[in-house]
């Protein structure tokens, strides 16, 4: 796996050292999770969480958030009768991946589709936080946001 450096991140930004550094340590733990997959950053706003589910059904599979944190959990349920293989290839494994998201970062959706799921992410600022234009006034007025 490649090494990324966030270093850019802050180097003209203020207060994001910290987000910087945690993206960083994310990229330090352990690659073998079960079940593998991919975050993807879709435009300014947007992201994307792809886990690989193959055999669990939409009611195995479970989504929730508590601070701050995405949870996806698969609980395989017992298969009826008895199953021998003569090769296993496929994990049926119960599971619970945890992702830390930032600062404003809701969930929009999720869909399960051909042994993905999808999770759709998306960072929501509050109208406070937005930019917003300042009026400036002629030198005998003060020019107040309205």
């Amino acid at each position: 796996m490649r090494n990324l450096d966030f270093s850019h991140l802050s180097s003209n930004a203020v207060g994001f050292e910290r987000m910087a550094r945690e993206l960083e340590g994310l990229f330090d733990q352990k690659t073998t999770a079960y079940p593998p997959y991919n975050i993807e950053k879709r435009d300014q706003d947007g992201y994307r969480i792809t886990v690989a589910v193959a055999g669990f059904e939409r009611d195995e599979l479970e989504l929730e958030t508590e601070n701050g944190t995405l949870k996806v959990k698969g609980r395989k349920d017992a298969a009826a009768g008895e199953r021998q293989f003569l090769h296993q290839g496929i994990a049926e494994r119960d599971f619970e991946l945890a992702f830390k998201l930032s600062q404003h970062v809701e969930v929009q959706g999720a869909r399960l589709e051909h042994g993905l799921l999808t999770i759709e992410l998306a960072r929501e600022l509050p109208e406070a936080l937005k930019p917003r234009a300042i009026p400036i006034g002629k030198p005998d007025q003060l020019a107040l946001p309205g």
